[in-house]
């Protein structure tokens, strides 16, 4: 099973929950009642509709009958969407130092076709090197075991085979100059991510910028986010905003459109990628 199949269960899993929710409201029918029919909380209905949990069968056709979907194609069409969804992702094997939270994201950030960031802490994690992901775990982990620490590297790892694969995605990256000069591990940790950074901007599929210091106050000022694009187009974009302990994920399209306003100026005030890639060598010259 390729990464692309399992990551597309994500995509198919919310999918299926953005139907059943047009269903659900066009029929006039409250998130209790329909957790009712199903001997389930109104809650359950909130994450099956938001694609976070995985369907049982029996559910989405009480679900459908309930909402009077009769008509067997359309019934089976949605029941073969519940099926397909719930296809454990490559990612379900690093469960144990994976909150759950952040499974999601892995698998909608492998489904994606364009992945915008900007970042201010630290590098982007599919950026980082080896050395400099360990850096940034045991900083973020003091005490962790060593084999907690390594566990969530080789995570890390996987997740950036993305950037190579047959379809990888378009990555629009814009990084802080903060991020680059805030340092985790020593300097020759620093100076492999810094070149790292520089190599991997000459990618065809990545467009790394940096907004530099001397810029001033600029449009990242509400701190780093993600927004995902997909090739599906029933599929709205999504702001992933990571947390301490949880993230949200912000669908709707005037939220959704004050990050993207935010994201293009960005884009449009930080120095181009050749310029970006002038200004990280500079950054290599004093590390």
């Amino acid at each position: 099973m390729s990464a692309s199949e399992t990551s597309g269960s994500v995509v198919r899993r919310i999918l299926l929950g953005s139907q059943l929710r047009r269903l659900r409201e066009s029929r006039g029918i409250t998130r209790e009642a329909a957790g009712y029919s199903i001997r389930a909380s109104e809650s359950k209905i909130s994450r099956m509709e938001l694609g976070r949990v995985s369907f049982k069968a029996r559910d989405v056709e009480d679900l459908l009958t309930l909402y009077g979907v009769h008509d067997e194609r359309e019934r089976e069409a949605l029941l073969a969407l519940a099926r397909e969804a719930n296809i454990a992702g490559w990612w379900h094997s690093y469960g144990d130092v994976l909150p759950g939270w952040f499974q999601t994201y892995v698998g909608l950030e492998g489904a994606a076709s364009l992945i915008r960031a900007y970042e201010v802490q630290f590098v982007h994690g599919l950026l980082q090197t080896v050395e400099y992901a360990r850096a940034v775990v045991a900083r973020g982990m003091p005490g962790a075991p060593e084999a907690e620490i390594e566990r969530r590297v080789a995570l890390r790892q996987e997740r950036q085979k993305l950037l190579i694969a047959e379809r990888a995605p378009q990555l629009h990256c814009v990084l802080d100059e903060a991020a680059l000069r805030r340092p985790y591990g020593d300097r020759s940790v620093m100076r492999g991510q810094l070149q790292h950074l520089i190599d991997i901007s000459e990618r065809p599929n990545v467009q790394l910028q940096v907004m530099p210091f001397n810029f001033g106050g600029h449009a990242g000022e509400s701190g780093s986010f993600t927004m995902l694009r997909f090739p599906e187009s029933d599929l709205s974009d999504l702001v992933y905003l990571e947390q301490l302990t949880s993230a949200l994920y912000v669908d709707k399209p005037e939220e959704v459109g004050q990050y993207e306003r935010a994201m293009t100026r960005l884009q449009e005030d930080s120095p181009n990628p050749a310029q970006s890639r002038d200004l990280l060598r500079g950054l290599l010259q004093l590390t």
